[in-house]
């Protein structure tokens, strides 16, 4: 098989305008920003913001391991299946970050047969939304200097600033700097620390905005630090939130692409969903929703992740409840947390292991993690179906293991997805069994159950994640912790939706504890008050909201030739 790059250099795409206009949106409601990208006008999302909503589609996964396990594949291919079957359809994924894409993962467009176009570009800043965010989010960080220099109108305190620098990439060097170095006309010596952009505030509050004046809004209600005085002081006191939303007038649109198959894709947004909430923005998905009958979206990572987030964020945010949700599992995956790396643990696995025939861990595998997930899902009164991602090292065994396991667990329906080799035709049963599914949901009337009210302490919604989406026994919560959340609560935050920030590769904090694992306490070393965005984020354990890159990162292999032609990029 070619590899992603050829796949997609092979493909000829559709004029952006023609992918518009199969979702009703006329030529004059877009602008270019490319070849085959557009961002979508102000003027076209107002004009669609009452109109009846199509059916959303979650897409989730079990915990990965390492080298993914292709959700992104799975929701591209999913939409172009329910395309094939006659459905009006298409999806909204985040955009890529340049710290996986230089790091270890090298690209989140999709892979083989099912991806979205122009690959190239949409792994390489696509039209700078990302970097409009990292602009607007440090223009407040220079601003916060800035006050403090010329006055400090606002007696913020210097030792208790919180608003960090943001930076597009992997860099492990700037998780804890000192700034304003070189005397007085630089500035104030203090502590200073970079998170990536992904985990940025800004860009939550991007994704979560609903239109333009509640994005400006959001903006002048970010935090940035303590008072002398012991009270809050926010962006509007420092004055930055007009500018930092002109810096983001353009990055709030929609960005419409293209799928291999021709069918229209939202790309939009990109928090992670380790540090950050993990989904794309509602702005597109309004979009989506009012342009066809079934939209498809993912959460980050494992459905501990990103699809709790959707739910006790994202959905209490937009309104909008997904119809029903998709749990990608792989038989490597199962595998993983089944034992097949024993006492190892399994963190750094290596892939021809993983290949290896071994039904006896994918059984463990599935009867543990795989289970815990569907019930995790249905638990919030939403049918799940489950889409078994067909590597060609798959046996028949380990694959029979995965269905009977999964409709043990109550899964609404389970198929075999091989979209990455075939395309829209190989999702042509998941993309039936997801119509019925949904058909069913909305005529059974059956309710949304989120695991608490949303007006319960943070304090309870942490618990209620961690007893009963993680399985722990409870929480612990460091003597900074508790410092961090007596001060929120005397704010008046204390009810807030609250962001869990941890391992991506366990229920637990721990990433070696795999499978489906109990008896074990989740701590909280922090909360960081995200009150713009509308949440609190905990930070679980050593969980470092700036990532490092790995011993041999993706951007080694990386080049251009003298005629401006990618080399030995997503290959």
């Amino acid at each position: 098989m070619n590899s992603d790059l050829e796949i997609a250099r092979a493909a000829k795409m559709e004029p952006i305008e023609s992918i518009a206009w199969k979702l009703g949106i006329s030529s004059h409601e877009i602008f270019p920003m490319s070849q085959g990208v557009a961002k979508i006008t102000w003027d076209a999302l107002k004009s669609r913001f009452n109109k009846a909503q199509g059916n959303l589609v979650l897409v989730t996964s079990v915990n990965p391991t390492p080298f993914g396990e292709g959700k992104t594949v799975t929701t591209i291919g999913l939409t172009q299946a329910l395309c094939h079957i006659g459905q009006a359809a298409t999806c909204v994924i985040r955009e890529p970050s340049m710290g996986p894409v230089f790091g270890i993962k090298g690209g989140a467009a999709g892979g083989g047969h099912a991806q979205v176009l122009p690959m190239e570009d949409i792994n390489l800043h696509l039209t700078g939304d990302l970097h409009a965010v990292t602009s607007a989010h440090n223009l407040l960080s220079a601003l916060i200097d800035n006050h403090l220099k010329h006055g400090n109108e606002s007696k913020l305190d210097p030792s208790r600033i919180s608003w960090p620098r943001v930076i597009d990439m992997n860099d492990r060097s700037l998780r804890q700097v000192t700034v304003g170095l070189g005397g007085p006309a630089n500035g104030l010596v203090r502590e200073d620390r970079f998170d990536i952009t992904a985990a940025s505030e800004v860009m939550a509050i991007l994704v979560l905005a609903s239109d333009y004046a509640d994005l400006r809004k959001r903006l002048g209600e970010i935090v940035v630090g303590t008072s002398t005085e012991g009270n809050p002081v926010k962006a509007s006191e420092i004055g930055g939130a007009g500018a930092m939303a002109l810096l983001l007038r353009q990055a709030f649109l929609p960005n419409l692409a293209q799928t291999l198959e021709g069918n229209p894709a939202f790309i939009h947004g990109g928090p992670f969903a380790n540090i950050a909430h993990g989904n794309s923005s509602i702005i597109a998905d309004r979009m989506a929703l009012a342009s066809a009958d079934f939209v498809v979206t993912e959460a980050g990572f494992g459905s501990d992740m990103g699809a709790e987030k959707f739910m006790h964020i994202k959905a209490a945010t937009s309104g909008k409840a997904p119809d029903c949700v998709v749990m990608n599992v792989t038989v490597r995956s199962m595998k993983l947390h089944g034992g097949a790396f024993g006492d190892r643990g399994g963190i750094r696995p290596d892939k021809a292991t993983l290949e290896a025939e071994n039904v006896s861990a994918t059984v463990s595998g599935a009867r543990t993690n795989l289970d815990r997930h569907i019930r995790n899902m249905a638990a919030f009164g939403i049918p799940v179906v489950v889409s078994i991602n067909k590597f060609a090292s798959d046996t028949d065994a380990e694959i029979s293991a995965i269905r009977d396991a999964a409709h043990e667990s109550g899964a609404t329906s389970v198929c075999i997805t091989e979209v990455h080799a075939n395309g829209g035709e190989g999702g042509k049963d998941l993309a039936q069994a997801v119509v019925k599914a949904v058909q069913n949901h909305i005529a059974s009337g059956r309710p949304f159950v989120p695991l608490f009210k949303p007006d319960v302490d943070v304090v309870e919604k942490a618990t209620a994640i961690a007893t009963r989406m993680y399985k722990a026994n409870g929480i612990s919560m460091t003597a900074k912790a508790k410092r961090e959340l007596d001060r929120i609560r005397s704010w008046g935050y204390g009810n807030l939706p609250v962001c869990m920030a941890k391992t991506q590769y366990s229920f637990s904090h721990d990433a070696s504890l795999l499978g489906a694992p109990t008896g074990f306490t989740v701590p909280i070393g922090e909360f960081r008050l995200n009150a713009g965005a509308g949440f609190i984020v905990a930070v679980l354990g050593n969980m470092m909201t700036m990532p490092g890159l790995p011993k041999r990162p993706a951007a080694l292999d990386m080049d251009m030739d003298e005629n401006g032609n990618l080399l030995g990029v997503f290959g």
